[in-house]
């Protein structure tokens, strides 16, 4: 088994210009400097329907909800950047928590959450940048058994947020999404150690 800190990154939302996908594309960089293995994965290539207990009854967990509970279960911790939407959190990463925190035969509950540490932000061209949501999906993570690191960052106005290189124009916020990423691995490093 490798010791190396593995670390799964996606956006909340699926947009193909998304602000998000942007920016964990920068703090996946920045964790794979402080030496993680980063798997940076879109949720559009995990599709799947709306939770529905009756089509889970009927049809088990969906191909895509298999293949991304495996993922998670070979990491060690979680990078996540989600969009706002209407103050709360895109339908498309609340779905993926909800059919990943579903019980499974012969595994423990949550076990794809269990033992993972997550790193949050969120890009929204709003004035507050996604702050509301991140605080939504703090608390549901807490929830499913997963230890949010204390910092986040919200960057806002994410329209005008952007170099056409991917990085941020305000070093500021540059450095404090590097600080995040770097944050997760060494916290993962320190746990496993």
């Amino acid at each position: 088994m490798s010791s190396a800190v593995r670390i799964v990154a996606f956006a909340g939302s699926t947009r193909e210009g998304s602000f998000n996908k942007k920016l964990v594309r920068l703090a996946a960089d920045a964790a794979r400097r402080a030496g993680a293995e980063v798997t940076l994965i879109d949720l559009r290539e995990y599709p799947l329907p709306l939770f529905d207990e009756d089509l889970e009854k009927r049809d088990g967990l969906p191909a895509s909800g298999r293949k991304l509970k495996e993922l998670f279960r070979a990491h060690h911790g979680l990078l996540i950047s989600t969009a706002e939407y209407n103050s709360s959190l895109p339908a498309a990463l609340k779905n993926t928590i909800d059919w990943l925190s579903r019980p499974e035969p012969n595994q423990p509950p949550l076990s794809c959450f269990v033992d993972k540490v997550a790193a949050i932000m969120a890009a929204s061209p709003g004035a507050l940048g996604g702050l509301r949501c991140l605080y939504h999906l703090r608390a549901i993570l807490q929830n499913i058994n997963v230890t949010v690191l204390p910092e986040m960052r919200a960057v806002s106005k994410a329209h005008e947020a952007f170099n056409a290189d991917g990085t941020l124009r305000d070093a500021d916020t540059q450095a404090a999404i590097e600080r995040i990423a770097a944050r997760l691995v060494e916290t993962l490093r320190r746990l496993r150690a």
